[in-house]
């Protein structure tokens, strides 16, 4: 029996034609496999049980890095199949080969998924630390189960040729190996060793004394600039506090706390509490960066890092003020990516920082002049190499609500793997993105490609490197898209990116744009409620939102429920200051009932600069730039500079995270909530629970107790918000969306009683549930209309 085989999905990059050449080989058959545009394809010949074993293994047994979206098969007993590399005459073969690759197809689309990076395999590790191995001690040892993919990739089908590898031509120990079919590097485009691949530079040092040199200056306490797989990084000694506190002072970054890399999982364990989840997130071959509760005291074999790791928010020197609680928020650990992680982790014996190589809001450097150039001040050093980046990717975020894992940033190691989109979307398109945590996303037919994280479009450095990933994701997917989603307000860079294409375009409100982004990556076809909390996105009504509960399915939505407005005294600098945002709720909230509460609000205004209150409270009442927001991040914001937790935000979110963090596991009696009906809405009336939460202050009680029960009380004004829409006859599936949810307190809660309500609960788990996930909504509901339209056609 002779049959032909097409492979689609993630099947190159991933060491999935050396796995057909050995199922193959194990059951006896013939043939050949090779790689052709963005599939496999090949030609298997034996008896009929054996050929129809292979066909049920391409499946079940395919490589660990593989993901095997679609099979088919020519039709059965077919007398030979022609080589998809140009020949014209029928293959019967007589022995099973990895075939060359044949030529790209650019007169039929091919549906296309680009690896993401891995991390490096046990194998390989091994082989670091093996003395009689002549891998030893190679910083960029990989082979078909690991090492670099996305970031190197310059076009498919995937060869040597067509990556950033090129340049160095394989010795003839490595290109024995890449011939081998029993070899674990048979066909590894990255294979390497240091008689022929890539080598570390320091100034004039090669290889292992560039190594100690890099070594040498982060002991002493130095910055070293470290070129990684998707950029530069930062590295200091995580236990200096000095080193900490000088990168902090270089970077521009005062308080935003920093990831952490440690030598293994058993160090993880002596610096944070670990469950299942979180430690098969670690070992993933993602290795993202995992939020993991901090071990406190320094019992038990604990390992203290340096305050300024993670400090309290708030502090311009990174630790808590007179009087300020004790604000021991998430710590961000992840175990080494590359053999050169290994190597640094190991030679200096300690945790280290190792944070994004670029200033704050400027993108990732990549190319070593621009790295040189941009953090000239940052780092004592680099530790470069002659193996270029081709695209460049941050360090992936994730973190856990209980056993439920929550992407916080989609970047190396996640992206751009494929993700569902349903329904299928009838042109190719792409989704813009929203301006700040920025990604894109192309689609063609059931798949979305969300890319990596960009950062906030407000940096003309950011904006370029979206542009740059824009044409090359175009180019290694093969998506050209026909139509692209944006959101509709017109300061957004993305938006106006998108209007300047020579594209039909689709505006997306941003809050529905949240929820379906939860909705598609759940395949949810019907109705569902939305809840998006999140700081700020433009209205329909063209006013602010940002605490909305919508109708909605991919096509349409409808407002239900809101949270009330207040001004925003100067726009952005309410964003910016969250003492300006106080002030507003204090002296222009929505009028909807609720009690003065002027009287509980003196220590607070004590403490504000009698001539800025002034200012803001002349704004509100004449109404000059001050916005009304309905929003929960500005909420949260308030409640924050109320209990003198953060009054000036460093980065976007650090009141959230300060009034998270203080909250801790605290139990408390929730603060008052009130829900009215204003109009055809119903509306949670704010002013209800900061008139409470500043006379429980006033009676004493503790800011963490009442940070706890300002998260329940908004949880449970969530609640009954759900509740009014479901009486009125909402859909009983509830999706969650935007920034507010990646506060594990707050989503926890809001789950808790939702489904104590008897109703399905859904939050993303591979899309992020703050911006970094607009652009896949925006992309599932410019397919759900576009197919609506060709439907009525």
């Amino acid at each position: 029996m002779t049959r032909g085989f097409v492979v689609r999905g993630t099947v190159q990059g991933v060491g999935f034609r050396p796995f057909v050449h050995r199922l193959a080989g194990e059951l006896r058959l013939t043939g050949w496999v090779a790689n052709v545009d963005g599939h496999v394809e090949g030609v298997v010949a034996g008896p009929v049980d054996a050929v129809a074993e292979f066909g049920r293994r391409l499946r079940a047994d395919a490589p660990v890095l593989a993901r095997v979206r679609e099979v088919a098969w020519t039709p059965s007993d077919a007398a030979g199949v022609p080589h998809p590399g140009g020949s014209d005459d029928v293959v019967r073969p007589k022995a099973f080969a990895v075939r060359r690759s044949a030529p790209v197809r650019r007169a039929t689309p091919a549906r296309r998924e680009i690896p993401p990076d891995a991390a490096i395999c046990a194998a390989c590790l091994r082989e670091l630390f093996a003395p009689e191995d002549r891998r030893y001690r190679y910083p960029f040892v990989n082979c078909t189960d690991c090492g670099p993919r996305a970031t190197i990739i310059e076009d498919l089908p995937y060869d040597r040729i067509r990556t950033a590898m090129r340049r160095f031509p394989m010795c003839a120990d490595c290109a024995a190996e890449y011939a081998d079919p029993r070899d674990r590097r048979f066909h590894a485009e990255p294979v390497a060793c240091p008689a022929c691949g890539p080598t570390l530079a320091w100034d004039d040092l090669r290889g292992e004394r560039a190594l100690k040199a890099a070594v040498g200056v982060v002991a002493d306490g130095g910055i070293v600039a470290v070129k990684g797989l998707g950029g530069y990084q930062l590295v200091c000694d995580a236990m200096n506090s000095a080193a900490v506190a000088e990168l902090r002072h270089r970077k521009r970054r005062p308080v935003k706390p920093f990831a952490v890399m440690v030598r293994d999982v058993r160090t993880v364990g002596r610096l944070a509490r670990v469950n299942s989840t979180e430690l098969a997130l670690l070992t993933s071959p993602a290795r993202p960066v995992v939020l993991l509760r901090p071990r406190t005291g320094r019992g038990g074999g604990a390992l203290p890092v340096a305050a300024a790791v993670h400090p309290a928010p708030g502090s311009d020197e990174g630790l808590p003020g007179p009087g300020t609680p004790a604000v021991t928020g998430r710590l961000g650990l992840f175990l080494p990516t590359t053999g050169l992680h290994h190597l640094l982790v190991r030679e200096l014996d300690r945790p280290l920082v190792v944070t994004s190589g670029n200033l704050s809001d400027e993108p990732i450097a990549i190319d070593d002049a621009e790295a040189r150039h941009a953090l000239a001040h940052v780092a004592d050093g680099f530790l470069t190499h002659d193996r270029p980046i081709r695209a460049r990717y941050d360090d992936s975020v994730v973190l856990t609500a209980g056993r439920l894992p929550l992407t916080v940033r989609r970047a190396r190691g996640l992206a751009p793997a494929p993700l569902p989109l349903a329904p299928r979307t009838p042109v190719p398109l792409a989704g813009a993105g929203a301006q700040l945590k920025h990604t894109l996303t192309l689609a063609e037919s059931d798949r979305a490609h969300l890319g990596p994280h960009q950062g906030d479009l407000a940096c003309s450095a950011t904006h370029a490197a979206f542009e740059g990933a824009y044409a090359d994701l175009c180019r290694l997917t093969g998506i050209t898209p026909r139509a692209i989603a944006h959101d509709p307000h017109p300061g957004y860079l993305s938006t106006q990116w998108a209007l300047a294409q020579p594209l039909r375009r689709l505006p997306v409100q941003h809050h529905h744009a949240h929820v379906a982004a939860c909705a598609a990556e759940h395949g949810l076809r019907g109705p569902f409620l939305g809840v998006a909390y999140d700081g700020l996105g433009l209205g329909d009504d063209g006013t602010l939102w940002g605490g909305e509960v919508l109708v909605a399915d991919l096509k349409s939505y409808r407002r239900v429920a809101r949270f009330a407005t207040a001004p925003l005294p100067g726009g952005d600098a309410a964003v910016r200051h969250p003492y300006r945002m106080a002030l507003g709720y204090l002296f222009g909230a929505e009028s909807l009932g609720s009690p003065s509460h002027a009287a509980a609000a003196r220590a607070f205004l004590g403490r504000v600069d009698p001539r800025q209150a002034e200012v803001v409270g002349a704004m509100v009442a004449r109404g000059v730039n001050c916005p009304r927001a309905s929003s929960a991040g500005r909420l949260f914001d308030t409640v924050a500079s109320l209990l003198g937790l953060v009054d000036t935000n460093s980065y976007e979110g650090e009141a959230a995270a300060a009034l998270e963090a203080v909250a801790g596991r605290e139990r408390a009696v929730p603060l008052c909530h009130r829900v009215v009906r204003v109009g055809d809405l119903w509306v949670y009336d704010c002013a209800a629970t900061i008139g409470d939460l500043l006379e429980r202050q006033a009676s004493g009680e503790s800011v963490p107790r009442l940070a706890a029960a300002f998260h329940q009380a908004l949880a449970a004004a969530t609640a009954e918000l759900v509740a009014r829409a479901v009486e009125q006859g909402a859909p009983r599936t509830v999706c969650l969306g935007g920034g507010c949810f990646a506060n594990v307190l707050l989503l926890t809660h809001v789950r808790r009683r939702l489904r104590a309500l008897g109703l399905r609960v859904l939050v993303g788990r591979e899309v992020p549930v703050g911006d970094g996930g607009i652009s896949y909504g925006q992309a599932a509901v410019a397919a759900a209309r576009l197919a609506h339209e060709r439907k009525r056609r």
